[in-house]
């Protein structure tokens, strides 16, 4: 009884909700994911198999910190997060375990998972070029490469270097090119820029749209969310890199955590995840691609097109994170 009450103060004091009732059978998920786009999923899961499954939404690295603190005490059995260099740097920190599976090896291609087993893709995201189509853009673009060339002198429109998602196109360009052609290509970048880099994808999105600039660089899903409010906006897709090495792939992704007190559980809903039941709305509900290639795309997204996707293993991205940061200094990409 004394060591109940003291684990329970231990609980309350650093801040952690008490999830789990004795003898209940439930999974605790933290995830970067919003609510909105995980509530349903697993509401689903428990209409299913009767499982419960909590969860506490936020910043991906505040998440990851907190599993570091957590411990051996942590609640959480899973941790869902996006970009594969996230995902990385979870598995670095010691937060993630290995998981043998069947089902997630069938359901999850090898190059949207980690090599070591520790994480598993969930959805993919496409980070390509969006153009004006009121300018000459359409018949110039060609490659993320070819945006560093003079002729594109403020024309280009970027997010921020300090937003994980262009530190993984940039750690993709060093692993394509090397360092030193990679700091040419975004200093290039740099040097074409319209105008200052912008805090997010959708400003970003909108400048081009104003005719700030003619090209950007984001992912499909906020291209997307944007067309949907306002479709009248003269934006439209490019699919570059077709005749090289494709277009830059990402994912969004989930470990069972080091010290999950329900791993078995938890494996079994990562499994689901990965399967047909869930894919299309995993995927569909934040207009990104599934995983699993037997699931059709949302009706959205398939609008978008047909297109070659880098098969480089993802977990690149994060292997080459701290170059790719150093290497966005060096050529003043802000």
């Amino acid at each position: 009884m004394l060591s109940r009450i003291l684990a329970v103060t231990m609980l309350l004091c650093i801040g952690l909700p008490n999830f789990i009732s004795a003898g209940e059978e439930e999974i605790v998920v933290y995830s970067a994911r919003n609510e909105h786009l995980i509530q349903p999923i697993f509401e689903a899961y428990t209409k299913k198999t009767g499982v419960k499954v909590k969860y506490i939404t936020g910043d991906a690295g505040a998440l990851l910190e907190r599993l570091k603190a957590e411990g051996a005490n942590t609640p959480a059995d899973m941790f869902i997060t996006v970009d594969a260099g996230n995902l990385w740097q979870a598995a670095q920190a010691g937060v993630l375990q290995p998981v043998s599976s069947e089902v997630l090896e069938a359901n999850v291609p090898e190059n949207l998972q980690d090599p070591e087993n520790m994480w598993f893709g969930l959805s993919v995201r496409a980070r390509t070029i969006v153009y004006n189509t009121s300018s000459d853009a359409a018949g110039k673009i060609t490659t993320y490469e070819d945006l560093a060339n003079e002729n594109w002198k403020k024309r280009l429109v970027l997010r921020t270097s300090k937003k994980v998602y262009n530190q993984s196109l940039v750690a993709s360009l060093i692993a394509e090119h090397g360092s030193e052609k990679a700091e040419k290509i975004v200093a290039g970048w740099v040097a074409n820029l319209a105008a200052d880099p912008f805090s997010n994808d959708t400003k970003a999105l909108e400048a081009v749209a104003a005719g700030i600039g003619d090209v950007t660089v984001v992912n499909t899903y906020y291209f997307g969310r944007l067309m949907k409010e306002k479709p009248e906006l003269p934006l439209a897709i490019f699919w570059p890199n077709q005749d090289t090495n494709g277009v830059h792939m990402n994912v969004s992704g989930a470990g069972i955590t080091s010290h999950a007190k329900h791993k078995e559980a938890a494996i079994k809903l990562l499994e689901w995840l990965s399967g047909e039941e869930a894919q299309g709305r995993f995927a569909g509900l934040n207009m990104e691609y599934p995983v699993n290639k037997t699931v059709s795309l949302d009706p959205v997204v398939a609008e978008w097109g047909t297109f070659t996707g880098n098969q480089m293993n993802v977990a690149k991205y994060g292997e080459l994170q701290g170059e790719s940061i150093m290497l966005m200094d060096r050529a003043d990409y802000k």
